[in-house]
């Protein structure tokens, strides 16, 4: 997926200015595929050249002009045709996992007390799932169309909580209950 397609799908829902875009990255698209403020204003300004998205001028009081976004036909059909495209299954990348297998290489201790704060991390985002689907989405069974796509995604979000939870847990809990240190060897475990 293209940053591009992400803020298609973002106007798609409701046009906004480059600032309204970074809030709603930092608020929701964020949590499954970010992007800096520059990176999103450089990729706006790519995708009005490209005819995807319009922009209108939109003047404010003590305040310079800003200009507010809006999905083009080309844009339209441009995220159509990418949301009918197959998609290849994402790959799990985890710097973590890597680092949990090979603790008994190096300062286990270490990774325990890291794998702890990144525990509550997440610990932390599953509330603010949990929050946004009691929020917004009182009575999912009532949802259609756009609202069910979204409701979905939030699902799928607090999902992923819910897995980095367990496995981080499990881990942490194996070698609390274990006993094991850092410089573990493979002939000690």
């Amino acid at each position: 997926m293209a940053l591009e397609h992400a803020i298609l799908v973002s106007l798609s829902e409701r046009a906004a200015s480059g600032s309204d875009l970074v809030r709603r990255f930092d608020a929701s698209i964020g949590f499954f595929w970010s992007a800096t403020h520059q990176q999103i204003y450089r990729v706006l300004s790519r995708m009005e050249g490209d005819g995807w998205v319009s922009a209108e001028a939109v003047p404010q009081a003590d305040r310079p002009t800003k200009k507010v976004y809006a999905v083009t036909d080309a844009g339209r059909a441009e995220l159509a045709r990418w949301i009918g495209e197959p998609t290849t299954p994402d790959a799990m990348r985890s710097s973590v996992g890597i680092k949990m297998r090979g603790a008994s290489y190096g300062d286990r201790a270490a990774l325990l007390d890291d794998l702890r704060r990144q525990l509550d991390e997440h610990t932390k985002r599953l509330s603010l799932y949990e929050f946004m689907a009691a929020r917004d989405f009182p009575d999912p069974g009532a949802l259609t169309g756009a609202e069910l796509d979204i409701h979905l995604v939030l699902r799928g979000g607090l999902l992923m909580e819910e897995f980095w939870i367990r496995w981080l847990t499990e881990y942490i809990d194996a070698h609390t209950t274990a006993g094991t240190t850092a410089g573990d060897t493979e002939e000690n475990r």
